[in-house]
């Protein structure tokens, strides 16, 4: 009689399995026994060699189509989005955080979800330097419209301990002040001797809200200068007023972490746990970090992915027009 399949969640998950070297068994589960319709004795079954899988489950299909309609409606409410008051016609989120966080993949992935296939337009570095050395600004069209949405990202040199995008930097690019393509210098922000310089920005020019993107795997190996560094331009943040989120990346690569799981992250246990941890280094709020699983290497889409990164973005949009509603009146 043919064993019955079990998901890999179920196998991996609510089964406890350990290697008696000795003995050359393994310890398997009361209920994987029965379902698998094994014999041991003692839940312990003699091996002759283990080797071991990590398998990609399928979703089942009420989840896939839950999944749709609610990447459909994520879709259509950033397509409907408006800048709070028609203040702007394009809200701007600047990107900052430590060299190779995923800041140019964000920004790529959702361009890659608004066009309908993978784009990677924006060059994505991987070695200590990163790729990104200059300040850029990205519109964002949907698939089939010529006309950009209402919003626009911004990329930035990454944050390092002694070099990388330097403080002064940070507030020429939140006050409007730093031209798009700018070459940035690690010992020497811009100023208004530069000959794009924008001496008299507009709110358009403006950040309305700033996100910090972290590794969600190295994010407690950061060293104390970079954190401390972090915490400053946050601190300079509040007390300006500006709005600033937390995005985590790459959480598709915590351990064991399956397709499922990324369907309900917020629930998920080491989700959480990370969350816990990053909420103790940096002290943001835990409704205020964000987790996503940006496009690097795969070359189609994945609904679970566009989830993710749709759901980060609606926040991201909403927390800027916070910002712009809570500006004094003669702004």
């Amino acid at each position: 009689m043919a064993a019955r399949k079990v998901p890999a969640e179920l196998f991996w998950r609510k089964t406890f399995l350990s290697s008696l070297q000795d003995e050359k068994a393994v310890i398997v589960s009361s209920a994987i026994c029965k379902m698998l319709q094994l014999t041991a004795r003692n839940n312990v079954i003699p091996i002759q060699e283990c080797e071991a899988f990590r398998c990609e489950e399928l979703l089942d299909e009420r989840k896939t189509r839950g999944i749709a309609v609610l990447h459909s409606n994520l879709l259509q409410a950033l397509r409907d989005y408006k800048p709070y008051g028609d203040l702007v016609q394009q809200t701007r989120v600047l990107l900052l955080g430590p060299i190779g966080a995923g800041k140019s993949s964000f920004v790529n992935s959702v361009k890659s979800v608004f066009k309908g296939s993978i784009t990677h337009q924006i060059l994505v570095g991987c070695d200590e330097d990163g790729i990104s050395d200059k300040y850029r600004t990205y519109s964002i069209k949907a698939k089939d419209d010529s006309d950009p949405l209402p919003f626009i990202l911004c990329d930035s040199l990454g944050l390092g301990e002694n070099a990388g995008l330097h403080t002064d930097d940070v507030w020429h690019i939140l006050k409007g002040h730093t031209p798009d393509r700018y070459q940035f210098d690690s010992m020497k922000p811009i100023t208004s001797n530069h000959p794009n310089y924008t001496h008299d920005p507009l709110l358009k020019d403006r950040i309305h809200c700033v996100v910090f993107v972290f590794d969600i795997n190295s994010f407690e190996m950061h060293s104390s200068e970079l954190v401390a560094k972090i915490k400053k331009i946050r601190r300079d943040l509040i007390k300006h007023g500006i709005l600033h989120l937390a995005l985590l990346t790459h959480v598709d690569s915590l351990d064991l972490i399956t397709k499922e799981d990324m369907t309900d992250i917020y629930n998920y246990s080491p989700v959480k746990s990370k969350l816990e941890a990053f909420h103790g280094v940096f002290g943001f709020a835990l409704s205020d970090i964000l987790v996503v699983s940006n496009y690097v290497s795969e070359w189609q889409l994945d609904p679970v992915k566009d989830m993710l990164i749709l759901s980060a973005l609606k926040e991201i949009l909403y927390t800027a027009n916070e910002f712009l509603e809570d500006l004094p009146l003669n702004k």
